[in-house]
């Protein structure tokens, strides 16, 4: 269900909250970490006529007005989700493509060495680091053929 604070925010801004920017932004609210074909899809369960150019042009502005967030978890289309869950560094599988969200306050030292040394204002928000869940960790790489 669409926030009325979603409502507020981009009122405030002086847009409307209008049936694809609400289907857009529930269909993130929903998916957390989708791509704007998987967004597409979602969307279309409700509006069959949306297509890819209005879910593209809508992530676009809702991203403008800071509502949403993306990030590149890996090759191909950036992932979506509310910008309000958006503090966190995404830990991705490279085996089976889990996503684990960790607080931004576990890369601090990090940072504020970066910050130290080189002047370097991070931006975590697009940050994804790759590796092997603890799932996936546990077993012995499948063997190539």
């Amino acid at each position: 269900m669409v926030s009325s604070e979603w409502q507020t925010d981009l009122r405030k801004r002086g847009y409307r909250l209008t049936p694809q920017r609400q289907l857009v932004l529930e269909a993130v609210d929903t998916l957390e970490h989708a791509t704007p074909e998987d967004i597409l899809t979602e969307v279309r369960k409700t509006a069959h006529g949306v297509n890819i150019s209005t879910v593209y042009r809508t992530l676009e502005l809702l991203e403008e007005l800071g509502l949403v967030s993306h990030a590149h978890l890996g090759h191909g289309a950036p992932t979506y989700h509310l910008a309000d869950r958006h503090h966190h560094i995404h830990l991705v599988c490279r085996d089976c493509t889990s996503v684990i969200e960790v607080d931004v306050a576990m890369a601090a030292g990090f940072t504020d060495e970066l910050r130290k040394r080189f002047a370097f204002e991070t931006d975590m928000k697009h940050f994804a680091i790759f590796g092997r869940c603890e799932r996936c960790g546990s077993s012995p790489p499948e063997a190539a053929p």
